[in-house]
């Protein structure tokens, strides 16, 4: 027995896609028809949200069905979905649909909502727009096993060394490298913050299963990922992926301290101004975050570094900070920097280590390391 949508017109005659490794691997146009708080809590790369329903509809339509069926939320979703806002909705999707005719839609469950959306594109287009079956619960599933799947069965390579190593750095030249801090907009320490939030832990999550999907799909011998504590931020790396980590070769940055220095000041400092300045009104907003940012970052620290070593950096980040806004001279951070790497993280890392020595198969400058990564298989490395 079929029932009834919105329109009033049969469900289940529209064609629906299954094949989601596909879909991810060919990074197909998706859109998003829940409601927005469904996708603010988690949504894919690149999808875009055009909801049936505001997050209001959903709601009323939800108690709707939970207390008197079906048939009757149906009725009410007709009701609140008026003729102009179906047609606003239409349009938007039709727009969708034209800029991306390859691509696809989904509901939570693939079920009602697609559907309806399926038959206003047709309406609006004339095209069979097709809809994922299992919808977004169904793709989040596909995703977390393929991370349990891969993340046990791709050998992975460490990229370790002590903070303003550019580590990154390195990572941007292989096309099997992971950025696992990139992904989670963190970059692992107190000072690790960027200018945006961090993505929710499930659009981490999908996010890192994609990369792995295509590192497999590209038979790539082994991967490559930065030296991780198990949470970057406040985004969790998933267990597997961790553990594996954990057994992981380690390939060791070896660098200078005034090249980490200079490293630490443009990535801590000069880039993170930058992000503040493409984010805020004016140079005086950007600067005053700026300010807030790094005097927070190191407020985070103060226990670890003690009455007297927290006042000391704290008065010389105020001091940097108020030479760079008034002449732009950095030489002032390089000095505090120098501290907190040789006095306060360098300790740390090289305790860390310690315990992963008989994991290090290399230890080099970048170059010497790039070269290594370059040369070696997963078999070699391990020998």
């Amino acid at each position: 027995m079929n029932h009834l949508t919105l329109d009033g017109l049969p469900q289940g005659q529209h064609q629906q896609v299954d094949d989601l490794k596909s879909l991810f691997l060919n990074d197909t146009p998706l859109l998003d028809v829940r409601a927005p708080v469904e996708f603010k809590q988690g949504a894919f790369p690149g999808a875009v949200n055009i909801p049936l329903m505001t997050d209001k509809e959903r709601e009323a339509v939800g108690i709707k069905y939970k207390q008197q069926g079906q048939d009757a939320a149906i009725l009410l979703g007709a009701k609140l979905v008026t003729p102009e806002l179906q047609k606003q909705r239409k349009q938007q999707w039709a727009d969708f649909f034209r800029q991306h005719p390859n691509g696809v839609l989904y509901c939570f469950r693939g079920g009602l909502r697609s559907q309806i959306s399926q038959q206003w594109i047709e309406d609006q287009c004339g095209v069979d727009y097709p809809r994922v079956k299992g919808g977004y619960k169904a793709m989040r599933r596909f995703l977390l096993d393929s991370i349990e799947r891969i993340a046990a069965s791709l050998p992975i390579v460490i990229l370790g060394g002590r903070t303003g190593s550019g580590k990154t750095r390195v990572l941007k030249q292989f096309s099997n490298a992971i950025d696992l801090e990139g992904l989670a907009n963190h970059r692992g320490s107190a000072f690790g913050p960027t200018a945006t939030p961090q993505p929710t832990q499930i659009n981490f999550e999908n996010a890192l299963a994609i990369q792995l999907l295509k590192a497999e799909h590209a038979a790539y011998p082994f991967v490559i990922v930065e030296d991780e504590g198990r949470n970057i931020g406040s985004i969790g790396i998933p267990q597997t992926l961790f553990d594996a980590m954990q057994q992981a070769p380690i390939v060791r940055l070896d660098v200078a301290d005034d090249e980490r220095n200079q490293i630490s000041v443009q990535e801590y400092v000069l880039d993170i101004h930058q992000q503040f300045l493409a984010k805020c009104a004016g140079e005086a907003e950007a600067f005053e975050q700026l300010s807030k940012h790094l005097l927070g970052s190191l407020e985070k620290i103060r226990k670890r570094l003690g009455g007297e070593r927290y006042k000391k950096a704290r008065e010389a980040m105020q001091g940097a900070l108020q030479d760079y806004r008034q002449s732009g001279a950095t030489d002032a951070f390089s000095a505090l920097v120098n501290l907190l790497l040789l006095d306060y993280y360098d300790p740390m890392y090289d305790y860390q280590i310690a315990k992963k020595q008989h994991r290090i198969v290399f230890t080099g400058s970048q170059k010497d390391v790039i070269d290594y990564l370059k040369r070696y298989t997963p078999e070699e490395i391990q020998t």
